[in-house]
């Protein structure tokens, strides 16, 4: 279609084609960054390890002893040619790495495979054999595997510097170990600043995710905790069971309430941003409209639901929107306006639409103080000229006042997207994810306690908690499947629409 064919369409049609149009992209989207970023992250990859490979050869060959030696003793280069800090550290380092290794990681590598071999043993006064601990066994599989990528990586590097060492000792030059701790808090002072970032990123993000997507393969619940039992490898059995490949006869069941809660998961989350989104923008603009009186009382009234802490909000609301003896079935029924109470929260459909509106509550005025600022740096002289030209306030505002909002909050907006997807606050506080799922197409369910607890206003997030910390059985391995899938939904929408925003693809139109 062309863009002249596209302006002749009315505003539904054009809104429909954009909506089209961008679904239809999806796909393309997607393999555009698989073949750009992956493809590339592979061949730099190679490159690296080529690198690797070709530095300390062409480093051996040309290297003499001290240098020689440096392979066995990582640090002994930089000591003998002066350069005391760098190879304590160096030599610190790999015999730390030495002692975790033996003692601990490598032990625990071998054990990998069937995570142990002896669970609890029933002690007497003759002996007692300290059982294997499966859950030990991966996390120092896991460190000890990223120490010896770190030991790798420093090793390959204090042997280009005893080379280096080596080269200006020819040209009669000398290191000056004060330099290295002037270089500390001088031109390399932002390495310092971001080691300490960088090993939270490690402790708290990297191993935790390599953690998550390792149980995904295991069989891993809470009938398997040390030391009573040693938990195996499943291969992909609990991604089959999310899809309901699996031959048990609750394995379909299980599918079907994946598929519902996703599909919730995504309408929630649809619509938990853009209600506010518009809706706050919407409130900012009248406030800030000129002849509006006690601007400044509206916007307290607004802050003041901020105010209040979210959980205390919700937890008032969930009571007072209890069917028995709520307070808000109660004034109605009172009034005379109703005869039986409303299942707020006990119907799923108006416990769905009772979630939205709540979430509005709590939502709009935040939005409302982000738009408000907005607002009020867009020139005057646009709308001035628009009136002149005859526009419409809705045609200003479709023309003005969205398009440079869009511009300047789509990044917002699509943190906000991805943050409603993984609300868990509003759901858990406000209905808990009831009303429970009972039956699927009339038909009852064989085996509710197979559901882990799942509810028909649960989010992927708010069931993967009750996996893991519920009444009934914890299964690991099935919550770490479904944490794998948010994380795959949220990458691909953060990186998809990040993309494609007026930020991002003409952000010096801005200026």
């Amino acid at each position: 279609m062309t863009t002249i064919e596209y302006l002749s369409l009315p505003l539904h049609k054009r809104i429909f084609h954009r909506i089209l149009s961008f679904i239809v992209s999806i796909p393309i989207a997607l393999g555009n960054f698989f073949k750009d970023k992956f493809v590339g992250f592979f061949v730099k990859i190679w490159k690296m390890i080529s690198s690797f490979f070709v530095n300390l050869y062409n480093n051996f060959i040309d290297g003499d002893w001290k240098t020689r030696t440096t392979y066995l003793f990582m640090g002994f280069g930089l000591l003998s040619r002066g350069s005391i800090v760098r190879g304590v550290l160096y030599f610190v380092y790999q015999i730390a790495f030495l002692i975790y290794g033996i003692t601990i990681g490598i032990p625990s590598l071998l054990k990998l495979n069937t995570f142990g071999y002896i669970a609890e043993t029933i002690k007497d006064d003759l002996e007692y054999i300290y059982p294997d601990n499966s859950f030990m066994i991966m996390l120092n599989s896991i460190i000890f595997i990223l120490l010896l990528i770190i030991a790798l990586v420093l090793w390959n590097n204090q042997i280009k510097d005893s080379s280096e060492l080596q080269n200006l000792h020819k040209i009669g030059k000398t290191i000056d170990n004060k330099e290295v701790f002037r270089n500390l808090v001088g031109k390399n002072y932002h390495m310092v600043l971001l080691s300490i970032p960088t090993f939270g990123l490690v402790v708290f993000t990297i191993i935790p995710l390599i953690f998550m997507i390792l149980v995904a393969f295991t069989n891993y619940s809470s009938s398997y905790t040390q030391p009573k039992f040693l938990f195996d490898w499943v291969g992909a059995y609990n991604f089959r069971k999310l899809f309901g490949a699996t031959s048990s006869a609750s394995g379909s069941e299980f599918a079907y309430v994946f598929g519902q809660i996703l599909l919730w998961t995504l309408v929630w989350a649809f619509f938990a941003t853009f209600t506010n989104y518009f809706l706050g923008m919407i409130v900012a603009m009248i406030i800030n409209k000129k002849g509006i009186k006690f601007k400044k009382l509206w916007r307290t009234i607004l802050i003041t639901t901020i105010a209040v802490p979210q959980f205390i909000s919700l937890l008032f609301l969930s009571k007072f929107l209890a069917t028995n003896e709520g307070g808000f079935n109660t004034i109605l029924t009172n009034l005379g306006l109703i005869s039986e109470n409303i299942k707020f929260l006990e119907d799923a459909t108006i416990a769905k639409i009772t979630i939205i509106v709540v979430n509005m509550w709590i939502g709009i005025p935040y939005t409302m103080l982000m738009c408000s600022g907005i607002l009020m740096n867009i020139p005057d002289d646009l709308y001035e000229s628009a009136r002149i030209d005859g526009a419409s306030p809705f045609k200003m505002y479709m023309k003005i006042t969205l398009p440079y909002m869009l511009f300047v909050t789509g990044p917002y907006l699509i943190s906000n997207f991805v943050g409603n997807i993984n609300n868990f606050n509003v759901i858990y506080l406000l209905s808990g994810g009831n009303p429970m799922f009972t039956n699927i197409n009339g038909a009852a369910i064989t085996n509710p306690t197979a559901l882990y607890g799942a509810g028909q206003t649960d989010l992927l997030i708010t069931w993967l908690y009750k996996m893991c910390m519920g009444q009934v059985t914890k299964d690991y391995g099935v919550a770490s499947v479904i944490g794998i899938f948010v994380f795959v939904v949220v990458a691909t929408f953060s990186l998809i629409l990040y993309g494609r925003t007026n930020a991002v693809k003409n952000e010096g139109d801005f200026q």
